[in-house]
């Protein structure tokens, strides 16, 4: 017979587990793939990556792949704070399996956690906002914040000063143009902007905004289409723009970086600011290497983050999401693993 000192501790049930993963799916990842998968089990869920749904023209590292996995871990991992539950994490647990990223495990009551508990609040609210910015400036006591968020995930930020900013325009514009002359990654481009109906992933050109004057160029999600959204009247004057950045550049690194861009965009989004990931300057090796003088060589860089304060965010369309039985497994005796 079991002692009561031996005796296991309660762990949250299989709908519990299911319904944090299944408010993760609204985490950003690039081009809106999601590609992620999640198994849940009795007291622990899986996660592991879809390398069908890797941009191989646009992401043929799995860097951004990785990231946007991070996020939905993060995501998964507040949510289940939210509900009260304590939960390690075993980051890349079995080197045989690269796709296996993490696991969840839930140690037990954990009290009312207010911090989770906000952020969580937060899901489903954030958007990928492309829209300009206003004037107002981010306070420097909500950089302060944000920045904190980010190192409580392993990563670093870095906020771009003004003598900084041409060199990033300028490696955000170059690389767009790069990119668009690929026709690789304008034949992914296509793919997954002009997703069937019902699809649930991508990014519908409805959501894109048409190209206007900015500080620092946004990625043209409808070239030679009509984009869904004006970019405003304003020019992201107030705008900050921050490096997300790590001390590695591998996946355990990229997992970490996914995890503190989610904390990062909570973090802002529940302070009632707009933010917009721009992945454009990582994604060729010429604009990352002018990533890394701006961070003067103390890091790698993960990605660029624009925070402001824009427009009424419930303004945007919301982005499809993936219905949660394509992405979502429950063991049929809530005790498997993965």
């Amino acid at each position: 017979m079991t002692s009561p000192s031996t005796r296991p501790g309660p762990v949250p049930t299989v709908r519990e587990l299911t319904a944090a993963a299944e408010l993760s799916r609204y985490a950003p990842s690039v081009f809106n793939t999601q590609p992620w998968r999640w198994r849940v089990a009795r007291g622990r869920l899986t996660l592991h990556a879809d390398p069908t749904r890797q941009l191989a023209s646009t992401d043929p590292d799995g860097r951004l792949l990785t990231l946007s996995c991070g996020a939905v871990l993060h995501h998964a991992r507040v949510a289940l704070a939210a509900a009260g539950w304590r939960v390690e994490v075993d980051r890349l647990p079995d080197p045989a399996d690269p796709g296996l990223l993490a696991r969840l495990r839930a140690t037990g009551p954990g009290g009312l956690d207010v911090a989770a508990a906000r952020l969580t609040e937060a899901i489903p609210r954030r958007r990928t906002d492309r829209r300009a910015f206003g004037d107002r400036p981010v306070p420097d006591e909500v950089l302060t914040g944000l920045r904190a968020a980010v190192e409580a995930e392993g990563a670093h930020l870095h906020v771009v000063r003004t003598d900084q900013m041409p060199m990033l325009a300028v490696s955000t514009g170059r690389a767009a143009d790069a990119e668009l002359a690929d026709p690789g990654y304008r034949g992914e481009l296509h793919r997954w902007t002009h997703r069937s109906v019902g699809s649930g992933d991508g990014v519908p050109t409805s959501t894109a905004v048409r190209p206007a004057p900015r500080r620092v160029p946004l990625r043209d999600y409808a070239p030679g289409d009509a984009a869904g959204l004006a970019a405003g009247a304003d020019f992201d004057r107030g705008a900050a723009y921050v490096i997300l950045f790590g001390d590695r550049d591998d996946p355990a690194g990229w997992l970490r970086g996914g995890e503190a861009l989610s904390a990062l965009l909570l973090t802002a989004t529940a302070a009632g600011l707009s933010t917009a990931p721009i992945s454009d300057t990582i994604e060729l090796a010429w604009p990352r290497r002018m990533m890394r003088e701006l961070l003067a060589d103390v890091g790698e860089p993960y990605l660029v983050v624009r925070v402001g304060w824009g427009p009424p965010a419930a303004e945007l369309p919301v982005a499809p999401r993936r219905p949660a039985a394509e992405v979502i497994e429950v063991d049929g005796d809530g005790d498997g693993g993965g």
